[in-house]
């Protein structure tokens, strides 16, 4: 299947972006931020249970273990239909999509060692594709010189492309806002180096 981003220009970005300071910028695209495994279970119950019902009440006649076999086949079928994570997506609420994905971007933050660097000037730029949420978490040494203000603008800008499809517009345009952000606040040193790399994070 086609990506829906361009991996070879958000790698690009951020080796421009590194040149510009010493911050150190690292991208994660997450395909989904959890298997909703449990919320497929959820809706197959759901179907399961109030299929015997309905069939009694259209077709009385029929036998009691005819009816438990019809349950069990809209268990099943239910179960396959919501394992799809594309259906199963809209059934789950926004609040739940959103922590999910939350909790996926503060693992990733870690997990990449983006509180390691020397400056504490690491940030990571994080989408989840089925959950359309992005996030930006700057570590410590950026947080005490920026202004959240300045932040929640290019998170903004970054929601409104990733809603829009536009995956790597919106990753290379945050990635600029935030180079020419940093290189006031942390110039680019002489013996300044890679400290996290740049290839692209992509978590299935």
């Amino acid at each position: 299947m086609k990506k829906k981003y361009d991996k070879t220009r958000i790698q690009e970005a951020v080796r421009t972006a590194e040149l510009k300071s010493s911050g150190e910028f690292v991208t994660v695209i997450a395909k989904k931020s959890d298997s909703y495994n449990y919320i497929a279970l959820f809706w197959s119950a759901i179907i399961a249970l109030t299929a015997p019902p309905a069939v009694y009440f259209f077709f009385p006649a029929l036998d009691f273990h005819f009816i438990y076999l019809i349950q069990v086949a809209a268990f099943l079928v239910a179960n396959i239909l919501f394992m799809n994570t594309a259906l199963v997506i809209y059934l789950i609420p926004r609040d739940l999509k959103h922590m999910r994905a939350r909790r996926l971007a503060i693992e990733s933050f870690f997990n990449q060692g983006i509180h390691t660097t020397k400056d504490r000037a690491g940030v990571l730029f994080f989408v989840s594709l089925a959950e359309k949420y992005v996030e930006i978490i700057a570590d410590k040494g950026i947080n005490e010189k920026v202004s959240p203000d300045i932040w929640n603008k290019i998170v903004d800008q970054f929601i409104v492309d990733v809603r829009a499809g536009e995956i790597t517009r919106g990753m290379v345009t945050a990635i600029e806002s935030c180079s020419n952000l940093l290189a006031e606040h942390f110039p680019r040193q002489k013996n300044d180096v890679n400290e996290l790399g740049d290839k692209l994070i992509e978590l299935d």
